[in-house]
């Protein structure tokens, strides 16, 4: 799809939108934190791994082909609270995946619910995809809470098929399909 994606995004309590050059301090203010950083991929930023990922942020605008991304900055109040993700998987943009963090603050309010809900909307309604998963270590049982919430279903959970930091690691499948949402 070549159409510019409508941002920003609102909710009753939050805005969703691209990052600015202006987020590198707030988002390395939770994903420099050991705590955030246990059950994601990468270790805890430090401001040069900030800098970096704040740049290829910048870049993910719209998804409009394979490869291509959508990454959110979710504020509240005009403070930066969290960032969503959503990405094409395979050679299509009808599969997409998404994940999500929120700075340790803010979390237990309901904005995770809140941003995932939107950015989902956005995935089958203004991209029309067919199909988006989240895949997550299975150890995060507040993720998996949230993607029960916004209507995912577990569909697998893969024993110790990924190794990070030093372990094998389970990861637990959850997918959400387009008849899915119009049918709840």
């Amino acid at each position: 799809m070549t159409t510019e994606t409508p941002l920003p995004v609102t909710t009753d309590r939050l805005v969703l939108r691209a990052h600015q050059p202006e987020d590198l301090e707030p988002l390395l203010a939770y994903y420099a934190s050991p705590e955030v950083s246990r059950f994601l991929l990468e270790e805890p930023w430090t401001p040069d791994d900030a800098a970096a990922q704040l740049a290829k942020r910048l870049a993910r605008t719209g998804i409009d082909e394979p490869g291509s991304a959508l990454a959110l900055v979710v504020t509240h109040d005009g403070q930066v609270v969290g960032d969503v993700i959503l990405w094409t998987t395979g050679d299509t943009v009808s599969r997409g995946e998404i994940g999500w963090v929120f700075h340790p603050e803010h979390t237990g309010q309901g904005f995770a619910t809140e941003a995932v809900r939107a950015v989902l909307g956005l995935a089958f309604d203004f991209y029309g995809m067919h199909r988006v998963v989240a895949q997550l270590d299975a150890r995060n049982e507040a993720s998996a809470r949230l993607c029960e919430r916004v209507g995912m279903q577990r569909e697998g959970h893969l024993r110790q098929d990924w190794y990070s930091k030093g372990e094998w690691t389970d990861t637990l499948v959850y997918g959400l399909l387009a008849s899915d949402r119009a049918a709840a």
